[in-house]
């Protein structure tokens, strides 16, 4: 697994990247996902895959396609137990599919894009905290 610091330096480095959905260009433009791929390519190397398009509505779908995406390229967690350099999951509603991605910066802290805004790092507090679902830390190798 790569060092924690490395992941979180990386994903500070994307602040201030304006939201762009399906985007995935340090500086230029990115969405959750987009800024969750550039870290991968910023501390792993190459994508393993590369996300289909996808409409900004794409988890109403029905299908947890960003939960079975991580289950296939990061190692599962227990979401209370994340630690800073993880990848954090949330969702909506309690049985709608995970739609949003983000990077523990530290205890409290998480690094995300979200739509309407610059990539930032903001305070994981208690909205965030509930509606949390799923969270994984990098491989070994990717």
């Amino acid at each position: 697994m790569p060092q924690p610091h490395l992941i979180i330096a990386e994903a500070r480095s994307w602040i201030g990247t304006p939201y762009r959905h399906q985007a995935s260009l340090k500086g230029v433009g990115c969405d959750c996902l987009g800024l969750l791929r550039g870290v991968w390519r910023g501390v792993m190397g190459a994508e393993p895959e590369l996300p289909p398009p996808y409409s900004p509505d794409w988890a109403e779908a029905g299908a947890d396609t960003l939960v079975a995406a991580a289950r296939r390229h990061l190692v599962e967690i227990d979401p209370a137990r994340f630690a800073p350099g993880d990848v954090l999951l949330f969702r909506w509603r309690e049985a709608m599919p995970a739609k949003h991605c983000a990077i523990a910066a530290s205890p409290d802290t998480m690094i995300h894009a979200h739509d309407g805004a610059c990539v930032a790092e903001v305070a994981l507090g208690p909205w965030w905290r509930r509606h949390l679902s799923h969270a994984f830390r990098f491989p070994d190798t990717p």
